[in-house]
């Protein structure tokens, strides 16, 4: 049965003038183009494996958790069952949760550029990689070296090898590219041929165990030159046949040492090194034109790294590429008591362009995702309206509206299991009662009114790999699947991490959830008023769930209204715009006239329905 609602009553209207959401004069902003792009990240370990020769072996991991691999270790196959142990996983005697750390799927930069036809048609702008430089583990976040690109992810690892052994890490005048490093080089180059930008992650609060300044530092000990560049709270004693050795690693990992922290950023040599890496990953051939390079960094765990240190960071790799992009994770303030940072100090002209936005991901799921803790039209706008105050308005535009990453559980599984904390008990490890199914179809209506939302708000919006393709999964690990491709056959997903009865799901490549975020990024790209255009709310029903939002520039004014609710509503027309005297409006996406006269000026609003008109 249909409901309808005719709304005159019960809304508020907001107003440019009382908001922060209008385009602020004098303020030192981001790259214009960080504000129209449309993000697009890869986990590059899981997202194509286009080289099959390249794929890991057993001595490419040594170095990192559990410091071992098990006897009949294979390369996982990509379609299998993610939750399904193999052979070699079962004989080990322990879960699926230990298992994890050792699969490796394959994924490749050659995958990568194989696929780059298939981002320009979704309409991504811009990509960002997790980690890529040398490392053992599946993520990349323990780095061996930051100047060179890992061997897996190029065409010989073997030869890569030889040309590391060549080199004194130390002097980057010995730097030599490596055959990774060249296709890295290559694929940004098909990159920018297409108008995309690209920026990689920077892991400079600390490195990996297998780093080559912290291996000199464990074989030499104090006698090593690097000793400063950690915090080295306890030496061996070579008189005694234990490893008295002790070191600090970040959040007490001790498979991650900390970079050594002074009054003026990081130690002096340390970040030598890193600007080195700056340079050459910014300007590769040292030509003094940047076009070569990368266009900008993502910076883990930025607030953990002193800010006066990335005051240098921003003047190194802005003397390089003055068009540069870069932004922080600046995340959790208090993660037991679920209390996000104000990022505003990370956003001073002389820091960070633009920081990940997870507030505004949580905005989102409080809004349209949450069930019994959901918050009202009323509440999103003021959360909204709270990044807004806090970091500027034009600074907002450039900001990475995320609605799930690498570190949290999927958008899909976010729709599953409402009403949990962002980051808190989002996998079954975490909370028993955590539910792994895929999303049923109310679920993926709101699924895809948030995408819309997404790509119709202030803020470049970030897809993470794989959700336009319909993939689901929860918190670390399982937020990291293979990436589901439509020319691949799957395995269906029927075992369950703790032994429990779970249905069976398909596990497909969701075409039409992916015309969907197409249709929507496109209609982005197009119109301009809604990446950098003016916010005005004029149309809030608490009561009903709808919301109804301008986005201004330069003439054009375009007015999007959702209903969240799975009641179907309908809109009378004349609250939209009562002082335009406009007859008609135009549906942005299904290119509809709609007429406005006095004997029919409503608008139908789908159960949790979405419209963009001009």
């Amino acid at each position: 049965m249909k409901y309808f609602f005719l709304l005159l009553l019960s809304f508020s209207v907001v107003s440019c003038q009382n908001n922060p959401a209008k385009n602020d004069a004098n303020v030192e902003v981001q790259p214009a183009w960080a504000n129209e792009a449309v993000w697009y990240q890869i986990f590059p370990e899981r997202f194509a494996n286009g080289d099959p020769s390249n794929d890991p072996q057993p001595q490419d991991m040594q170095g990192c958790w559990p410091y071992m691999v098990p006897e009949g270790w294979q390369n996982h196959p990509w379609t299998s069952d993610w939750y399904e142990l193999q052979e070699w996983e079962k004989s080990n005697g322990h879960d699926f949760y230990w298992n994890h750390g050792l699969r490796r799927y394959g994924g490749d930069l050659q995958g990568v550029l194989n696929k780059l036809d298939y981002l320009q048609e979704l309409g991504i702008t811009a990509i960002y990689f997790n980690p890529l430089f040398e490392s053992p583990s599946l993520h990349k976040y323990d780095a061996t070296m930051y100047h060179h690109i890992d061997n897996n992810f190029g065409p010989d690892a073997q030869g890569d090898r030889q040309i590391w052994a060549l080199e004194n890490p130390a002097d980057p005048s010995t730097w030599r590219w490596t055959s990774a490093d060249s296709l890295f080089l290559k694929l940004v180059a098909e990159v920018h041929k297409r108008q995309m930008k690209v920026i990689i992650d920077g892991v400079f609060n600390h490195v990996g165990t297998t780093f080559w300044a912290f291996d000199d530092v464990v074989r030499n000990q104090e006698q090593s030159e690097f000793r400063d560049w950690f915090v080295i709270t306890r030496w061996d004693d070579p008189a005694t046949t234990e490893n008295e050795f002790q070191h600090k690693g970040w959040s007490g990992v001790k498979d991650l040492p900390e970079i050594t922290e002074t009054a003026d950023g990081l130690n002096e040599a340390a970040a030598g090194h890193i600007r080195a890496v700056v340079k050459r990953w910014g300007d590769p051939d040292g030509d003094g034109d940047p076009a070569d390079g990368i266009d900008g960094w993502r910076l883990d765990v930025a607030e953990m790294v002193p800010i006066p240190f990335w005051k240098q960071f921003r003047l190194w790799v802005k003397e390089v590429n003055p068009n540069a992009y870069i932004t922080g994770e600046v995340w959790w303030q208090d993660w037991p008591n679920n209390k996000m940072f104000n990022a505003a100090p990370w956003l001073q002209g002389d820091v960070f362009d633009a920081v990940m936005n997870y507030r505004f991901g949580r905005a989102l799921r409080l809004f349209i995702a949450n069930d019994a803790e959901q918050i009202n039209p009323q509440a999103f706008t003021d959360s909204l309206n709270l990044i807004y105050r806090d970091y500027s308005y034009n600074r907002a535009l450039g900001l990475l509206n995320l609605t799930n990453s690498h570190d949290m559980e999927r958008l899909a599984s976010q729709i599953v299991n409402p009403d949990l904390w962002v980051d808190h008990g989002g996998n079954v490890q975490q909370n028993s009662k955590f539910n792994i199914r895929k999303p049923n179809d109310s679920e993926r209506a709101k699924l895809k009114l948030l995408v819309a939302l997404q790509m119709t708000l202030p803020g470049a919006p970030m897809i993470y790999y794989g959700d336009e393709a319909g993939m689901w999964g929860g918190d670390d690990p399982d937020c990291r699947k293979p990436m589901v491709w439509p020319e691949l056959v799957y395995q269906p997903e029927t075992a369950h991490p703790a032994g429990k009865a779970r249905p069976m799901d398909e596990v497909v490549f969701d075409r039409s959830l992916f015309d969907w975020y197409k249709s929507y990024i496109h209609l982005r790209r197009q119109n301009q008023a809604l990446s950098t255009g003016s916010l005005e709310y004029f149309l809030v029903d608490n009561e009903q769930g709808i919301l109804g939002f301008s986005r201004q520039l330069a003439g054009q004014k375009i007015y999007v209204l959702i209903n969240n609710s799975e009641k179907q509503t309908v809109v009378n027309f004349k609250l939209i715009d009562p002082e335009s005297g406009r007859k008609t409006f135009t549906d942005l996406l299904t290119k509809n006239s709609l007429p406005v006269n006095e004997a029919k000026a409503e608008l139908s609003l789908e159960p949790y329905g979405i419209v963009v008109l001009n």
